[in-house]
């Protein structure tokens, strides 16, 4: 039997996103002096603020370094930022120790292969709509939205109406 939206997201307090491919279209975009750009959706941006306005964890796992990272994470306000990690799940699992949750606890957003090993460890897997068929396979929920599209603040709205808190931190 398959767990409703209200039972799935009832154990949620903490989401973990990849980057690259989930906030960001995947693209990497190098000027000529070598300098990395990104595009993230204002959207998803939102939603991270009043995912945790409700007083709710969100952080960033991934496997790049990158200073368009760190700027983006501190306008946002969010404070779990692990970057370089090929390997996730070690991170993951550091990150839910130290705010005393769970693996059953914690949603995880991906979209590639590298992300597979958290994905099959977390409560509430979540795929990108384009994300790569085995991550989709691996994925309770998979948004409609692609990467870098506001595929988070699907994600976020789709928790906070399930937990139903929407209308008050939207202020709807």
């Amino acid at each position: 039997m398959l767990a409703s939206d209200e039972q799935l997201a009832a154990k949620i307090e903490l989401i973990l996103s990849d980057v690259d491919g989930v906030l960001t279209n995947g693209q990497i975009i190098y000027d000529n002096s070598g300098v990395e750009s990104k595009a993230f959706h204002v959207r998803d941006g939102l939603g991270i603020r009043l995912w945790q306005g409700a007083g709710l964890h969100f952080g960033l796992v991934t496997a790049r370094n990158s200073q368009v990272v760190r700027i983006r994470a501190a306008e946002l306000g969010i404070k779990i930022v692990r970057q370089g990690f090929e390997r996730k799940w070690p991170a993951v699992l550091e990150i839910i120790d130290s705010l005393g949750l769970t693996p059953a606890q914690t949603c995880f957003i991906g979209d590639d292969l590298p992300d597979l090993p958290v994905l099959r460890r977390v409560g509430l897997p979540v795929a990108v709509a384009d994300a790569a068929v085995d991550v989709r396979a691996a994925a309770t929920w998979t948004t409609a939205a692609p990467g870098g599209e506001g595929a988070v603040r699907e994600l976020i709205e789709r928790l906070l109406r399930a937990k139903d808190r929407w209308e008050e931190v939207a202020e709807i």
